[in-house]
């Protein structure tokens, strides 16, 4: 393993914040506008802090840089469920497996230590390359919602995901 996973503090703001503003970053979020500092104390204080959200910041084990951050949001315990979320903020870790590496490591946090049933995402069907990643680690497309959202005024469909618990194992590994 390259990598690990530590849960998120306030002392990242200013990485979350760069990485977040990054346009190759925000070129893949739902939320395309530019995220402040207020906006990201606020996230940490009504989701992070209350337990709504597990979010990670993602380091490399040798030289201990940080990478990116992985987290779950909307855990509803009731219904055993989470949503998954995830990028690389430096550049140059891009393409080097770490994305693949910090998702085993989150399902593994959601299945055995938050005992979640079923993890899903949202990706932009026109990010054939998530895909393909989110496939490659155990999450199997559950639909397509045809332009669900906006963004820069252009119509751009949605492709659902999701891994049940009963589907993730320990050595599926990211390799």
């Amino acid at each position: 393993m390259k990598i690990r996973i530590r849960p998120i503090t306030v002392d990242d703001t200013a990485l979350i914040i760069k990485w977040r503003n990054n346009p190759s970053v925000m070129s893949n979020f739902i939320y395309q506008k530019e995220l402040t500092e207020e906006e990201h104390i606020h996230w940490l204080n009504t989701k992070v802090f209350n337990g709504d959200t597990k979010q990670f910041i993602i380091e490399e084990i040798e030289t201990e840089e940080k990478i990116g951050s992985v987290y779950i949001r909307d855990i509803d315990t009731n219904h055993r469920k989470g949503e998954f979320g995830i990028f690389i903020g430096e550049d140059t870790a891009r393409g080097k497996g770490y994305g693949s590496m910090a998702t085993h490591e989150l399902l593994r946090y959601a299945f055995e230590v938050l005992n979640l049933n079923r993890v899903f995402l949202r990706v932009f069907a026109d990010n054939p390359s998530a895909i393909a990643c989110y496939k490659k680690a155990g999450f199997t497309e559950d639909g397509i919602a045809r332009e669900d959202v906006w963004i820069n005024n252009i119509p751009r469909d949605i492709v659902f995901m999701s891994i049940l618990k009963s589907n993730w194992r320990e050595d599926n590994k990211y390799d």
